[in-house]
């Protein structure tokens, strides 16, 4: 049953997902198609919700929820920066009209939120496309609603419609080509979908749910490839110009047709006597003059977007390089199978992840071309199966560098060894810290037998039976998944352990996984339940408890 959520709990909530949103403003700024059109998504929009902040934090203990909306509205307008901010500021806008009439948070609630969003975001636009900011919005809304239609939870309401801006941001390159030309998805849908899934996480109490959302929203390609092309040399419009406009006789409309006739991206939000004023033109003083004479401006920002392309590409090659050639006192190498184990390991600090695992080991030879293309003083081996220990260490003996081995048997023990690095430390006193943790780590893995067998005290097994192995040893079995991990999380003193960390596998659907999780958490009111999608073949479940 979902808790009642008080505004102090929306703002701290907001809160934390303006610093998610600061932290991967990078990662935003890096899917933009064309060099600094007026100026970087992830960029703008964290500006835009940092202004937010600020507002709510100016509030008195005891605002009530009318000040709470009109901080939010205002500062978004106020701090609103480039397109996306603006746009930005006007989802809020739209989330906050449209909770006006209700007193706390629920489906129906946030339904009518989200579809007021949708309205006054659509309205700010004046030519909306497909596959951007304003069609995960959409999307998002969408399951909003089939949550009030369903009688969801609030808490599976929320984490419904963040799954479903994420599989928006996905779809973006399907509807705008340009975005799958460059192999990149939408950057402000990124950037809301960030958004959604740090707030939703904040207010839940849980970790965000998309360890890593640019590898998982992006293409299929195992890297987003930035071209150093300069889209916008020879545009029709050089200065992005955005400014405040106050004013009791300004008209929307009139302003929106005289801005078409100066350049393009026009934007005018707000009301009187405050608006937000956005547009890309060869003429600012012109544009200027315009608002001067129905009204005053202030917190005026013009910038040179045929600069701010250069700067932008220089920098991008400068980072590129910089990434290229970074060398570190120790690197790592793992050996996993599964894309999701493999983006984890690598947001851990692993530079080289060999594709291999159960039946599928790598070879001495794969382990040790991994620790020869790694770019450091010395390399740590995490093998993350006890038959690779033997190839890990052979390589490590043949490499051109120091390198040693991390006896890890599965993936989530390579999670809690990298927790423990130390890089101030030498490659020895790493290696023993890291080794150290591993004794509080215990692995479960789920999987089908192919055969006829036993378990470990004689019990017999039927193959395509489901069993679970704790440590090495067949300790459980039964006809269903969710039996089988209840069983061996029982044998494994789970109620005992602080920390479940638990991979799902490519059989595995995410309602499955989901069920599976929800199914623990309720069995385990103690237990910190980290849940990821590793893609693993074979095993529908890889897990260690500690």
């Amino acid at each position: 049953m979902s808790k009642t959520y008080t505004p102090k709990d929306v703002m701290n909530a907001l809160a934390a997902a303006s610093r998610v949103l600061s932290s991967r403003k990078d990662e935003i700024n890096k899917l933009n198609v064309f060099p600094v059109p007026d100026g970087d998504t992830g960029t703008n929009m964290s500006l835009t919700l940092e202004s937010v902040v600020n507002n709510l934090a100016a509030l008195p203990p005891d605002a009530d929820l009318n000040a709470i909306r009109k901080a939010i509205t205002t500062g978004a307008l106020m701090g609103a920066r480039g397109n996306s901010g603006v746009i930005t500021s006007q989802i809020l806008r739209g989330l906050c009209e449209g909770s006006v009439n209700s007193t706390s948070i629920t489906t129906a609630s946030i339904a009518d939120a989200f579809q007021r969003a949708v309205e006054v975001a659509f309205q700010a636009v004046r030519k909306p496309v497909e596959g951007t900011i304003l069609t995960v919005l959409r999307d998002s809304a969408a399951a909003a609603a089939d949550g009030k239609k369903k009688d969801l939870s609030v808490d599976d309401d929320l984490q419904a419609i963040v799954a479903a801006a994420f599989e928006s941001v996905k779809r973006t390159p399907d509807l705008l080509p340009v975005l799958k030309e460059n192999g990149v998805v939408d950057s402000g849908g990124f950037g809301l979908a960030i958004l959604f899934d740090a707030f939703v996480a904040a207010l839940l109490g849980k970790e965000g749910t998309i360890p890593n959302a640019l590898a998982d929203a992006q293409l299929s390609n195992p890297k987003v490839e930035i071209q150093h092309f300069q889209d916008w040399e020879g545009a029709n419009y050089r200065y992005c110009n955005e400014f405040l406009v106050q004013s009791d006789t300004l008209v929307k409309e009139d302003a929106l047709d005289f801005l078409q006739t100066m350049g393009d991206c026009e934007l005018v939000v707000g009301e009187i006597p405050r608006f937000k004023v956005h547009v890309h033109s060869n003429r600012p003083d012109e544009v200027l003059k315009y608002f001067l004479d129905r009204g005053q401006i202030f917190e005026v920002f013009i910038h040179n977007m045929d600069m701010q392309a250069d700067e932008r590409i220089e920098k991008i090659k400068a980072d590129e390089g910089e990434s290229e050639s970074e060398h570190r006192a120790i690197g790592f190498v793992a050996v996993a199978a599964g894309e999701g184990n493999a983006k984890i390991l690598e947001s851990l600090g692993v530079e080289e992840v060999v594709s291999g695992g159960q039946t599928m080991n790598p070879s001495t030879k794969d382990i040790l071309d991994a620790i020869n293309r790694v770019n450091a003083d010395a390399v740590i081996v995490l093998p993350d199966n006890k038959n690779i220990v033997m190839a890990a260490q052979t390589a490590c003996g043949l490499a051109e560098l120091p390198a040693a081995v991390v006896p890890t048997n599965s993936v989530p023990q390579a999670f809690s060894a990298l927790f423990v690095v130390d890089l101030t430390k030498s490659l020895d006193e790493n290696v023993q810290a890291m080794t150290e943790a591993l004794a509080d780590v215990h692995t479960g893995e789920i999987t089908h037998a192919i055969k006829d067998s036993q378990d470990a005290d004689g019990n017999p097994i039927k193959k395509d039976d489901v069993i679970g192995i704790a440590d090495g040893a067949i300790k459980a079995s039964g006809k269903t998944i969710d039996e089988v991990l209840m069983k061996l999380l029982d044998v494994m003193d789970a109620a005992d352990a602080d920390t479940l960390t638990i991979l799902a596998g490519d059989q595995l659907s995410d309602d499955e996984f989901k069920k599976l999780t929800d199914k623990v958490e309720e069995q385990y009111d103690d237990l910190e339940v980290d849940a990821h999608r590793g893609d693993q073949p074979l095993y529908p479940l890889v897990f260690s408890v500690e």
